[in-house]
């Protein structure tokens, strides 16, 4: 019974490589120091992962950024723009965008909250393996190897690169970026050959696009990918690896028709692979690599379903090996680091460390008939709270034309209003107040002075701008879940919990354990205060309950609807105090509606059923003159147009500067009739934009939006940014609207 897992965390138990990276932007160490730290993290990770008993450890894993963009600039995609630049100042430049060079467009990896950068791509784009002989997964195989491990690279598949890939801007009508699929599968030929040549014994290559809805193109693209690489006459074996679903059966029939050694099956998300492998008559001469601890949430994995999968793999497979479901990517990295946990959530949780624990010691449990551990117990219900949420049923505001009439009379605002998403810089001295708090040597008195006169500054620094809907900067928020997490009943937060979000950015999601319930107002007196600074409208900021979920480790012993029915409650309390105390737009934030949403059509219609009804149920106690706003960022949002229109927020703010506003003409089309705000700069990156680019933008968006709809906000939260560039971007924001205006009058 041999075990691995499929990927693992690289920012480093006390996250290293984010420090290290952000130092090396700051010009606080050089390219040979942060490749020190680089070096030290990947021995670190390998030597951990053979010591603890693994019997395959993969390599390839590491990213100084994304894993994608690693790949683009393995096969030398790299767009024009960029080509001035080289080595890591050109890496970097393709995720953050310099002062003249915009970065590539960043999208959420499948249904998870990772960010990947997406290549662009032409007919003239020519495929070449970068640096031959010293391309990333050799030089990493080799590193591992000198130090006595033997590793297995892994690799993003050329199918789905391609399926995650985006048709340049000047790209033909009608290319698509699968039409260079035999360009791109001749360098992995001949990376599979070097690595070969360099002693690899297997090779992982990743196709997580096959579990979702496959044109018959994509197919076809498998079987003649796979037929050509599992052909070489020279090459390591393959394990093609798939996972956050069932594959696709004619996909998987494309796979077994090549002599492709390996398959990689998620049995956690993945369901109905079990009768997916049997309608295709198995792989009774192949190896199945079953995935059956979860890679992507936190709970000790179920011991006896995972014998229950390996006993019907048995007759279905001609060899079975143990792994996770997918990369332990999505989860932190050591459990052993949380002390201040209950002790009746702690026991139910495994993170990265954990997690290989438990595959090795499944692997030793199946082979040796050991015992399996008793169940995990369910979290006793809370009876208020579904009482309360029976009784609920209509969840639909007033007619929006009443809406509009009503908030046009209590705000008073001009066209084209100005607004920020919400966050402002997180100083280095909010930080520490935050943290001098939380550690005791800051008395409650000093920290809410502190928190107020960041406040005060806020407010004052928009008032001088112009800018018209303003924000209280959510100073005192450690993060945008987070933050409500620690102040509803049923959730816990981690102390060390951290999980790569995208680049540098690190999350602590919080962790959903029970039923929940808000004890308390948990925004309302920060918002009041703001609003008392000012007799411009200041914003309420709520995170909704689809990305609550989304963005935490959830409970999965109910479904999810149920439990985002209990978050929503908990908000539409919250909404009700919020305009007790004088707050007349209220922003509620579902940047993760899109990345919730299944992967497979299919079950798309259900998901967004419940998911719009959260979003319902948590604001349509507002009264008509409370402006109801939601936010959505850094997703492929055209599956869900009509479900963004459902949710009949008055004003939506989406991400749409990466993008060049191409969105906003396929959500007019798609019925969408309330106010929109299209992100008019990438806050993602520090290049500030001038007048001309922001206006540039608004007059793109006015080919599709009326004036008396749009709105002028940048893409996402400030929190990020410092000062210096933010105060330049938001200048440049509100003069590129005033011009906009003034040439509509």
């Amino acid at each position: 019974m041999r075990t691995t897992i499929l990927g693992y965390p690289r920012i480093g138990a006390r996250r290293e490589l984010k420090f290290a990276v952000e130092d090396y932007w700051a010009g606080r160490i050089g390219a040979d120091a942060l490749e020190k730290t680089a070096a030290g993290l990947r021995a670190g990770m390998w030597a951990e992962l053979r010591d603890a008993g693994l019997d395959a450890v993969p390599s390839n894993t590491f990213s100084y950024y994304d894993q994608v963009l690693d790949t683009t600039v393995m096969v030398d995609a790299v767009p024009d723009r960029y080509r001035a630049l080289s080595g890591l100042d050109r890496y970097f430049a393709m995720a953050r965008g310099v002062q003249d060079v915009p970065a590539l467009e960043m999208t959420k990896w499948f249904d998870t909250n990772y960010h990947y950068l997406v290549p662009e791509l032409a007919p003239t784009t020519r495929f070449r393996l970068a640096d031959g002989a010293r391309a990333k997964p050799v030089a990493e195989y080799l590193e591992a190897k000198a130090l006595g491990i033997e590793t297995r690279p892994v690799l993003i598949g050329p199918v789905t690169y391609l399926l995650l890939s985006k048709a340049a801007a000047d790209a033909p009508a009608g290319f698509a970026p699968l039409d260079l699929l035999d360009g791109l599968v001749e360098v992995y030929a001949e990376l599979l050959e070097r690595l070969a040549g360099a002693g690899a014994q297997w090779v992982q290559l990743d196709e997580p696009s096959l579990v979702g809805d496959l044109p018959p193109a994509a197919v076809e693209a498998v079987e003649r990918a796979y037929h050509r690489l599992a052909g070489l006459p020279s090459r390591p074996r393959l394990l093609v690896a798939t996972y956050f679903g069932a594959v696709d059966a004619d996909a998987l029939k494309a796979l077994a028709s090549t002599r492709v050694e390996g398959f990689g099956l998620d049995l956690v998300a993945g369901t109905g692979n079990l009768d997916v492998l049997a309608s295709t008559g198995g792989l009774r001469d192949r190896t199945v690599v079953a995935g059956v601890v979860d890679g992507r949430n936190v709970w000790r994995a179920d011991v006896r379903r995972a014998k229950a999968a390996y006993a019907v793999l048995l007759g279905l497979a001609g060899r079975v090996e143990l792994s996770t479901s997918c990369s332990l990517l999505h989860v932190p990295v050591d459990l052993a680091a949380e002390h201040d946990l209950p002790g009746n959530v702690r026991d139910r949780l495994a993170f990265a460390r954990q997690k290989v624990a438990e595959v090795v010691a499944i692997g030793k449990a199946l082979k040796e008939e050991d015992p399996l551990p008793a169940p995990l117990s369910t979290p006793p219900a809370d009876t208020d709270v579904r009482a309360r949420l029976a009784e609920l049923t209509d969840a639909r505001r007033s007619d929006r034309e009443a809406r509009v009439r009503a908030q046009r009379a209590a705000l008073g605002l001009p066209v084209l209003p100005t607004t920020t998403i919400g966050s402002f810089p997180q100083t280095d001295a909010i930080r520490r107040a935050r943290a001098e708090h939380k550690a005791g040597r800051l008395d409650d008195a000093a920290y809410e002075q502190a928190m107020k006169e960041e406040i005060a500054r806020v407010i004052e620094l928009q008032e001088e701008i112009g800018i018209d809907v303003l924000v209280h900067g959510e100073a005192e928020r450690n993060d945008m879940v987070q933050y409500f997490a620690e102040r509803l009943d049923g959730y816990a937060a981690t102390g060390h919990g951290w999980v790569q979000s995208y680049g540098t950015r690190c999350v602590r999601p919080p962790i959903l354990h029970g039923d929940v319930s808000r004890p308390r107002p948990m925004t309302v007196a920060w918002a009041q205060y703001a609003q008392s600074l000012t007799d411009r409208p200041v914003k309420g900021m709520l995170t909704g309950p689809v990305t609550m979920l989304a963005w935490s480790f959830v409970r999965d012993d109910q479904p999810l609807a149920e439990t985002a029915r209990q978050v929503a409650l908990a908000l539409r309390d919250e909404i009700r105090d919020l305009e007790e105390a004088g707050i007349r737009v209220i922003q509620v934030d579902e940047p993760a509606l899109r990345e919730l949403l299944p992967l497979r059509a299919t079950d798309h219609a259900a998901y967004l059923e419940w998911a719009v009804g959260a979003f319902r149920l948590a604001t349509s106690g507002a009264a008509d003159g409370t402006q109801i706003h939601t936010h959505m960022c850094y997703s492929e949002f055209g599956a869900i147009l009509g479900a963004i229109a459902d949710l009949d927020a008055d004003v939506t703010s989406v991400e749409a500067a990466r993008s060049r506003m191409e969105f906003i003409a396929d959500l007019r089309d798609a019925g969408y009739v309330n106010g929109i705000g299209p992100g008019v700069y990438d806050i993602h990156s520090p290049r500030v934009p001038d007048v001309t680019e922001v206006e540039e933008n608004l007059r793109r968006a006015l080919q599709a939006v009326d004036p008396a709809l749009l709105w002028v906000n940048p893409d996402c939260g400030l929190k990020t940014r410092a000062y210096p560039e933010t105060e330049a971007s938001l200048r440049n924001l509100v003069e590129a609207a005033r011009r906009v205006r003034a040439a509509l009058n």
